[in-house]
C-alpha cells in the first residue's frame, strides 16, 4: 500500500469539517474509531454538539448563493478536478476504507474508490445537464418553460458499510445540482469522508459548500434533520432509524429521500445454471461480509434445482477465506464491530432452533479471534415468516428456501415489508422479464446481483425507503421544479377575467 498516512496525524485537529478546516467537536463526548480486524485504536475525537451542527449548517448557508449563482460549466469543472485528486490519492483512500470498516483491501481498491471516483465523474458531466421540459405554447396564449433550481441547505446522514460511496451519493448530486450540503457521517467510520472534503478543498470548491458533523444521531443528527435553514434531508440506515428520521423531518416540512434496509430475494428457476447461481449467490451474500442492504440475503430456489444449489454454495462458501484486511490473499474481513458481530451471530443461534445451519455459524478462534470476525454462513429450513427470512441481519448469512411454481417463487421473494433489490435467474427470456416485472425492488438484476453503474438510479420500494441515489433521477431529489409562464397577448383584459368581471366591458 505504499506509504501510509498516519490517522492521528491526519485529524490532530478534530473529526469535524466546517467551513473548510477541520475542528474539534465541543460535545464534550469522545468516540473511538476502532480496526474491527484486530480491535486496536485507530482515532480518539471529540462528538459534534448541536452547536457544532448550527455552525456548519450556517457556513452552508454563507456558500449557498454563490455556489448555486455558478454556472453549471463552473460546477461541472470543480467536479472534474476532484474526480482527479481522488484519483491521486486513491490508495490513501483504500487504506482509510479498509482500515476503519475491516473490508478486504481488495474491495477497496476495486470497488469502493474507483466506485467513487467514477460518481464523481459522473455528476461532473451531469452538472450540465440540469433540463426541464422545452419551452411552448401550451395554453396557446402564454409561453411555458421549466427552471430547475437548487433547493438550499441539505442536511444528510450516511451509514457505515460503505462510508466512502453513501458520502459521494449523498453529497455529489447535492452540490452538482447547485446545493450546500452539511453530511454527517456513521460515528464507528468517519475518515473516508472527511477525506472527501478536504479533497474536495483542494479541487479549489469554496469553502462551506460541502461540511461534515460527525456526532451522535440522537444529538448531531436530530438537530441537523430538524434545523429550519436545511431544506431538504437524505438519510440512508436502518428502516427503524428512517422512520424516526421521517418524524423529525416532516416537523419542519423538509424534503425527504430515505434509502432504507433490505432483505434481498435471489429466485432461481429450475432452468438456471446451477453453477452461475451458485457462485453469484456466495458472492452476493458475502461481499462486504453481509453488510450491504441489497446482498442476497433470500434464496429461494425451485425445488429440482434446491439440493445441488445448497450443496454447491455450501462447498464455494467453506473455501472462503477470512484474514488480514490488508493480506491480498483475504475475501473476507470482519464485520464492522464486536457489537455487529454478535448480532449476527445471535441471529444464527435463535435460528438453529426452527432451521439447519449447513455450514458457518462460527466465530473463529485462533488468529481471528480478536476481530470481529464471523464464517460465512449458509441456513436451510426455515419457515417463511421466521426472523431469518424476515429481518435484515446485516451479516455473511443466506438463508435458501425451496419453491414450486413460478407464481409461487415471485410471490415468496415480495413476501418481506422490504424491495430495495433482487435478481432472477433463469435461460427464459420470458420467464425472466416476468420477475423483472413483478417482482417489488427498485433494482432487479438477471442472472447476476450486486452491480451498480453511476448512469442508472439505485432506490427503494415499501419499507426500503423512497427517492433515488446516483443518475440523473437523483436530481429529482436535489433540485426544485419552477413552472414559468409568460404572456404572449399584451392585452389587458383577458378572456378568463369574465370569472370576476362578468359581463361587464
Amino acid at each position: 500500500m505504499g506509504n501510509r498516512f498516519q490517522v492521528k496525524d491526519r485529524f490532530a485537529d478534530g473529526a469535524q469539517y466546517i467551513d473548510g478546516q477541520l475542528r474539534a467537536g465541543t460535545s464534550g463526548r469522545s468516540h473511538t474509531v476502532v480496526d474491527p480486524a484486530t480491535g486496536n485504536e485507530v482515532l480518539t475525537y471529540e462528538l459534534a454538539s448541536t452547536a457544532d451542527v448550527d455552525e456548519a449548517v450556517a457556513a452552508a448557508k454563507r456558500a449557498f448563493p454563490a455556489w448555486a449563482g455558478a454556472t453549471p460549466g463552473e460546477r461541472s469543472d470543480a467536479l472534474h478536478r476532484l474526480a482527479a485528486v481522488l484519483t491521486e490519492q486513491a490508495e490513501d483512500f483504500a487504506y482509510a476504507e479498509s482500515l476503519q470498516c475491516g473490508k478486504p483491501i481488495r474491495l477497496s481498491t476495486e470497488f469502493d474508490v474507483p466506485g467513487t471516483i467514477d460518481n464523481t465523474a459522473f455528476f461532473a458531466g451531469a452538472a450540465r445537464h440540469l433540463q426541464g421540459q422545452a419551452a411552448g405554447e401550451y395554453s396557446g396564449d402564454h409561453t411555458s418553460y421549466v427552471r430547475r433550481e437548487a433547493i438550499g441547505v441539505v442536511g444528510s446522514i450516511a451509514p457505515w458499510n460503505y462510508p466512502l460511496q453513501m458520502a459521494a451519493w449523498k453529497i455529489l448530486p447535492a452540490i452538482a445540482a447547485g446545493n450546500t450540503i452539511v453530511l454527517k457521517p456513521a460515528e464507528l467510520t468517519p475518515l473516508t469522508s472527511l477525506m472527501f472534503a478536504q479533497a474536495a478543498k483542494e479541487a479549489g470548491l469554496p469553502d462551506g459548500v460541502i461540511n461534515i458533523v460527525t456526532g451522535a444521531g440522537r444529538t448531531a443528527g436530530e438537530h441537523l434533520v430538524g434545523h429550519p435553514d436545511v431544506v431538504m434531508t437524505s438519510f440512508t440506515g436502518s428502516t427503524a432509524v428512517g422512520k424516526r428520521v421521517a418524524e423529525v423531518a416532516t416537523a419542519t416540512v423538509k424534503r425527504l429521500h430515505l434509502e432504507l434496509g433490505g432483505k434481498a430475494p435471489f429466485v432461481v428457476f429450475d432452468d438456471a445454471d446451477v453453477e452461475a447461481a451458485a457462485n453469484g449467490a456466495v458472492a452476493a451474500s458475502l461481499i462486504n461480509t453481509g453488510q450491504d442492504c441489497t446482498a442476497a440475503t433470500r434464496a429461494y430456489v425451485q425445488r429440482p434445482l434446491h439440493d445441488a444449489f445448497v450443496a454447491r454454495v455450501a462447498e464455494l462458501m467453506e473455501t472462503v477465506r477470512l484474514g488480514d484486511p490488508f493480506a491480498a490473499t483475504t475475501d473476507l474481513g470482519p464485520l464492522v464491530s464486536h457489537a455487529q458481530r454478535d448480532r449476527v451471530a445471535d441471529f444464527v443461534e435463535r435460528a438453529r432452533g426452527y432451521a439447519t445451519v449447513v455450514t458457518g455459524g462460527e466465530i473463529p478462534g485462533g488468529d481471528l479471534a480478536e476481530g470481529a470476525y464471523y464464517r460465512p454462513t449458509l441456513i436451510t429450513g426455515a419457515a417463511q415468516d421466521s426472523e431469518v427470512v424476515q429481518s435484515e441481519i446485516f451479516g455473511p448469512v443466506l438463508v435458501v428456501l425451496p419453491f414450486d411454481t413460478d407464481d409461487e417463487g415471485i410471490a415468496l421473494a415480495n413476501d418481506t415489508p422490504y424491495g430495495l433489490a433482487a435478481s432472477a435467474w433463469s435461460r427464459d427470456l420470458y420467464r425472466a422479464n416476468r420477475a423483472t416485472r413483478e417482482i417489488q425492488a427498485g433494482c432487479v438484476w438477471v442472472n447476476d446481483h450486486i452491480p451498480i453503474i453511476s448512469e442508472m438510479p439505485h432506490g427503494g420500494y415499501k419499507a426500503s425507503g423512497f427517492g433515488k441515489d446516483m443518475s440523473v433521477y437523483s436530481f429529482e431529489e436535489y433540485t426544485q421544479v419552477k413552472h414559468v409562464m409568460f404572456d404572449n397577448t399584451a392585452v389587458a383584459a383577458k378572456d378568463w377575467h369574465r370569472t370576476i368581471f362578468g359581463d361587464r366591458p
